[in-house]
């Protein structure tokens, strides 16, 4: 039987699916001890449920059953992940030929494979062509372009759909606000800048324009913001038809859904999400005589970040003069940027020994040689915390991984996935060597 005071805290969902508490302190993931993974594995490591990224992505496939539903890849992506989705039925958005190249040695199904980016290069264009993919989305004027001269190259018309700044103010942090004016993502609807986007990309023989795309920003917990794009976006495909004749039957209406990082915080349900979005969608289109067309949604965040816990040694303990308890572990903003970039707020707990009697606020530090190093504000630890013990953070797979650095020089952690009783490594630990062989001075 589970601790009674563990129930409650894994009951709550910023932990894996499978996480389970034991009476002697642990935690277990996918049937595994965490314990046990840092043993064999070592530390820092990203651990990865994988039925927990199952359970999501069948999650949003029966929340939107008609829709096509596209996994971020910018959120994690490794082969095996490409894998997960493609077996789940999802399509994947790449950002990168780096990231399409992850997508292709998996053998991804090029035809559900969408590219995004504000800056694609001439090289990640290349790539999309030379596999195929299904869609790219075009982010900016130069792109039409240079699509136009590699589509009369390759003599393959690239399906497109053009990314619309639709004005609309996710109500998320400034740093992940992509919906709204003034910023670097799309073209402006107000300005009358994806209308022109639209006429040029009209007039190329080689280039087919098959819908409209458009992204509010990250961590979005407004359901009313989503309804209000889907009207604005129908609107633009409305004038569209009446312009130029063409009923384009593709709406990408982007992802940026909002996931609990800390018990009590507030996450947006795809099941909730559903009803009311699809209701805006279709009222839409009937006010204005158009055919609903596909819609796709593309989560990543909502898929990964709470499958992955990362689990950290503990390096010291350190009161300042002011009474803080500063807990040093090994690792830090080079396996998670998200605190320093967006002020991003994490739990944490003891795993793999039962804690002493009574608890203390602490602030979890990394070993970087930065102020600005904090994993964790105000956490709430055992007070007999000890060098040694093992921390687990919850809610890290999305955007540590694949935003991890070398910073100081410090080689990135692993990602183990757990599943059915078994780990096994999806991405090795990074080593000295492999720091080495990139210097060639």
């Amino acid at each position: 039987m589970l601790l009674t005071e563990t129930r409650d805290l894994l009951d709550t969902p910023v932990w894996p699916a499978t996480a389970r508490a034991t009476q002697d302190g642990d935690l277990t993931v996918g049937g595994v001890r965490l314990s046990d993974i840092a043993q064999r594995y070592g530390t820092p490591a990203h651990v990865l449920d994988e039925t927990d990224v199952r359970r999501r992505c069948a999650d949003f496939r029966r929340a939107f059953p008609d829709a096509e539903i596209t996994y971020a890849g910018k959120a994690f992506l490794c082969r095996a992940m490409a894998r997960w989705i493609a077996e789940e039925g999802l399509s994947l958005d790449v950002c990168s030929a780096g990231e399409l190249a992850v997508a292709r040695s998996a053998g991804f199904p090029p035809e559900r494979i969408i590219m995004h980016g504000n800056g694609k290069t001439p090289q990640d264009l290349k790539a999309a062509q030379e596999y195929g993919i299904g869609r790219l989305v075009v982010d900016c004027a130069a792109e039409i372009t240079r699509l136009a001269a590699l589509t009369n190259v390759e003599k393959r018309a690239q399906k497109l759909l053009v990314r619309v700044t639709p004005g609309i103010d996710g109500h998320t942090h400034a740093a992940m606000a992509t919906g709204i004016e003034d910023q670097k993502f799309g073209f402006s609807l107000a300005s009358g800048a994806a209308g022109d986007a639209v006429r040029r990309i009209l007039a190329q023989r080689g280039l087919t324009l098959v819908g409209l795309h458009c992204h509010l920003g990250s961590q979005i917990t407004d359901v009313d913001a989503y309804q209000d794009a889907a009207r604005r976006m129908v609107a633009l495909l409305a004038a569209v038809r009446d312009e130029h004749g063409v009923v384009l039957h593709q709406l990408d209406l982007g992802g940026g859904f909002a996931v609990p990082y800390r018990p009590g915080d507030q996450g947006l349900d795809p099941a909730a999400l559903a009803g009311r979005l699809m209701a805006a969608v279709r009222s839409a289109c009937a006010s204005h005589r158009l055919p609903v067309p596909r819609i796709t949604l593309e989560p990543g965040r909502a898929i990964s970040a709470r499958a992955g816990i990362t689990l950290y040694r503990v390096l010291g303990i350190k009161h300042g003069a002011t009474g803080r308890i500063f807990v040093t572990v090994n690792g830090g903003m080079s396996d998670n940027p998200r605190p320093s970039l967006y002020d991003a707020r994490y739990t944490v707990r003891l795993v793999g020994r039962k804690a002493g009697a009574g608890s203390r606020a602490m602030t979890v530090v990394g070993r970087h040689c930065e102020a600005g190093d904090v994993l964790v504000h105000h956490a709430e630890l055992p007070a007999d915390l000890r060098p040694g013990d093992l921390l687990a953070v919850p809610c890290t797979g999305a955007y540590h991984h694949s935003m991890s650095s070398n910073y100081n020089l410090v080689t990135r952690p692993p990602v183990i996935a757990a599943h059915d009783g078994g780990s096994r490594l999806l991405i090795r630990r990074e080593t000295e060597l492999d720091l080495l062989r990139r210097d060639l001075s």
